[in-house]
């Protein structure tokens, strides 16, 4: 059994992917959510405990509009569809995020996937979805200072799902070196890893791989 309780995956070149196969970005897209189901059952049999992917940032609303209609009408239709098979897992799914911009149907969707799966008691997958660490930090601090105390411990308890722990390891794809404000609070202590492949290409193996590679580090925690 692991000691990789957390694991963070910034899940970066869907696009780049698709670009090197010939194919609309769109197409990356729809790799990356099958990748994402490998990479679950993988992590489930490991018995890593919290997975998090890093798919939407705040930031990328930026990209071209069709781009975005097209990743929103994804979620739209697909969260509560991998809902139910995650629930028929005995898996958990969270969504962390912003409810700003995103349309009341993917909110409600949301809600809905997240309490299909409220019970189980396997792995708890994540989503940062619409997601931007120093909005996270802000939000949980608005609310800290509301009740009068700004204190770590305050901010901790106001972040998106604040049931989630902090992460033992940030894995991104694609040959970027940078965290790109993913879980910044809870990333403080995290052992970071770069892969060169694009997320599409991760499959099964590269869990054994990244849980090889956390086990050779030595975490000391600054002490």
């Amino acid at each position: 059994m692991t000691t990789l309780k957390h694991l963070g995956i910034i899940a970066d070149g869907n696009r780049r992917w698709a670009k090197a196969q010939g194919l609309p970005s769109i197409e990356g897209h729809k790799k990356g959510l099958e990748t994402i189901k490998e990479l679950v059952g993988a992590a489930a049999k490991a018995g890593i405990e919290y997975l998090t992917f890093y798919v939407f940032s705040t930031e990328n609303w930026g990209r071209s509009a069709d781009e975005v209609g097209y990743i929103m009408k994804l979620a739209e239709t697909r969260i509560l569809k991998y809902a139910e098979e995650l629930a028929q897992n005995n898996a958990r799914l969270l969504v962390l995020g912003a409810k700003t911009k995103i349309s009341p149907t993917l909110a409600t969707v949301i809600e809905k996937a997240e309490k299909l799966t409220a019970k189980c008691t396997g792995i708890t997958v994540c989503f940062c979805f619409n997601y931007g660490g120093e909005q996270e930090i802000a939000d949980a601090a608005k609310i800290a200072a509301s009740e009068g105390e700004i204190t770590p411990a305050a901010i901790r308890k106001h972040l998106y799902h604040p049931e989630v722990p902090d992460i033992d390891m940030v894995v991104r794809t694609s040959g970027e070196e940078r965290i790109s404000g993913f879980m910044l609070w809870r990333s403080s202590y995290a052992e970071l890893m770069f892969i060169e492949k694009f997320f599409p290409e991760m499959g099964a193996a590269d869990i054994d791989d990244i849980l090889r590679e956390y086990e050779s580090r030595s975490r000391r925690f600054g002490k």
